[in-house]
């Protein structure tokens, strides 16, 4: 790795939840209903980036016949507050979901959702722009106790790296 290589790592303060949320589409030739299923997400995802108060942090994601969002929550409170808020766009686009477009069998959806204790998370992202965690919360330089995953886990002083691996150096 050149003289240019740059590690960044995350941080962010306290418990959050990484929610992992997905659609496959299962009948392509019916397509309008996959295009309702995305039109209502944008729709929810400009609704939360509009109103920080409600704990959405921020997102990824990726297009395809097997799209997933990975969205970061500042606790599962906020979450579950906002999937069941009868004031939020989430509600009536999962009962149109459930009355319409899951009878069609043309869309597939899932999500998992994980609770992360503050510190027990880990990260690194070489050469990347804001991407991730480090986008949704702080992104720091990778110093010190931060060279390794165990360093950055907070088990080590960061000096616990393979024997003969120089990264960025």
């Amino acid at each position: 790795m050149g003289k240019g290589y740059v590690r960044h790592t995350a941080a962010i303060e306290g418990d959050f939840v990484v929610f992992l949320i997905g659609a496959y589409i299962a009948k392509p030739w019916r397509l309008l209903s996959a295009i309702k299923v995305a039109r209502a997400m944008m729709a929810m995802m400009k609704e939360l980036e509009a109103n920080p108060q409600l704990g959405y942090l921020g997102q990824e994601q990726w297009g395809g016949r097997r799209g997933i969002q990975v969205q970061y929550w500042r606790s599962r409170e906020h979450l579950m507050a906002y999937a069941r808020s009868k004031d939020s766009l989430h509600l009536p686009a999962w009962r149109n979901f459930n009355q319409v477009i899951a009878r069609t069998t043309a869309v597939g959806i899932w999500h998992e959702t994980y609770l992360v204790r503050a510190g027990e998370y880990e990260c690194v992202y070489g050469n990347m722009p804001l991407f991730g965690l480090a986008k949704a919360a702080r992104r720091l330089e990778i110093a010190g106790a931060h060279e390794t995953a165990n360093g950055r886990l907070g088990l080590t002083d960061g000096t616990d790296g393979p024997s003969g691996v120089e990264i960025g150096r």
